[in-house]
């Protein structure tokens, strides 16, 4: 932004709402893992070795899902 090109604001508006939808849709995976794996850890109905493997998992596809941003055109 410390050019004279104003084409480099959209594209810094454009990549912040990407980003920003990225992250909505990270916080609603980690939410909804926890709220249906943790009831069923927390029961017995999962076995603990499985819950952290899907911690894991679920964690994988956060960063993965973030890393999205990456690729956006600058």
């Amino acid at each position: 932004l410390m050019n004279d090109d104003l084409h480099a604001l959209t594209t810094a508006v454009d990549v912040s709402k990407s980003a920003m939808q990225i992250v909505r849709q990270n916080l609603a995976w980690a939410v909804g893992y926890n709220l249906l794996a943790l009831p069923l850890a927390a029961t017995g109905m999962l076995a603990p070795w499985m819950a952290a493997l899907g911690m894991s998992a679920s964690s994988i596809i956060v960063m993965l899902n973030a890393t999205r941003i990456l690729n956006q055109e600058t």
